[in-house]
C-alpha cells in the first residue's frame, strides 16, 4: 500500500498551493524535493486557518485521503486573531478540538501523527505579549505529541534560537510568515525530526 502523507495547517503550510500546485513554494515543497519522505504528498494547507477552521475540514481534507501520516502546525492564528481581531481562542477551546481530530483520525486510521510547533518572532515590540498566548498552546501540541506517540517538530524552538544568531527578518519579515530561507530550515528540521535526514 502506498503511503500518503497529509499536511494541515494555516498560511505557513499553505504558501499559495493554489497558485504553485501542488506543494506551493514552502517548506512542504522543499520536503516533497528532498526525495526523503516516500508515498505520495498532499498539501490542504490554508492561509488564514485556526484550529476551528480545520475541524471543519478534517474530514475532507484529512480523512478521505486515507493518510499514512498526517503532519500538523497550526496555532498562531489562534493566537494572533486575539490581538488583531479581539477574537481569542482559549486553551481549553484549543486543547479540546486538537485532542478531538487526533482521537478521530487515531480511531480511523491510526496513522504516523507529526505535531509541529506553532512560532512566532517578536520582530515588533508589541508582539512580545502575545507569547503569553501562544506558550500555553505550544504546550498543548506538547501534551498532545506526547499523547498520541507523535514526532515534535519544534518550529519555534529551532526559529528563535536562530534569530540568536542572523536577524529575525531573515526568518520571517512580519515574525510570522517564513522568507525562502526559514522555509528551507524548516523542511531540514521537519526531515530531521523524523530520522529522514
Amino acid at each position: 500500500m502506498e503511503k500518503v502523507n497529509v499536511f494541515i495547517g494555516d498560511s505557513v503550510t499553505d504558501c499559495g498551493r493554489d497558485i504553485e500546485p501542488p506543494f506551493g513554494d514552502g517548506y512542504v515543497r522543499e520536503i516533497a524535493r528532498s526525495g526523503a519522505l516516500s508515498g505520495q504528498i498532499i498539501n490542504v494547507g490554508t492561509s488564514g486557518h485556526r484550529l476551528i477552521d480545520l475541524e471543519k475540514r478534517w474530514q475532507v481534507d484529512v480523512l478521505e485521503h486515507k493518510p499514512t501520516l498526517v503532519s500538523v502546525a497550526i496555532g498562531i492564528n489562534d493566537t494572533w486573531r486575539r490581538y488583531d481581531d479581539n477574537d481569542p481562542t482559549s486553551l481549553e477551546d484549543f486543547r479540546e478540538r486538537y485532542l478531538q481530530v487526533l482521537q478521530t483520525t487515531k480511531a480511523a486510521l491510526n496513522p504516523q501523527f507529526v505535531l509541529c510547533e506553532p512560532f512566532l518572532l517578536a520582530v515588533r515590540d508589541e508582539m512580545n505579549m502575545w507569547r503569553e498566548d501562544l506558550d500555553p498552546k505550544i504546550e498543548v501540541v506538547h501534551e498532545m505529541a506526547k499523547e498520541f506517540d507523535a514526532v515534535l517538530v519544534p518550529f519555534d524552538k529551532y526559529l528563535n534560537e536562530l534569530a540568536l544568531t542572523i536577524p529575525m527578518v531573515e526568518i520571517a519579515e512580519d515574525g510570522i510568515h517564513p522568507t525562502v530561507f526559514a522555509h528551507a530550515e524548516m523542511a531540514k528540521l521537519w526531515l530531521k525530526s523524523l530520522a529522514l535526514a
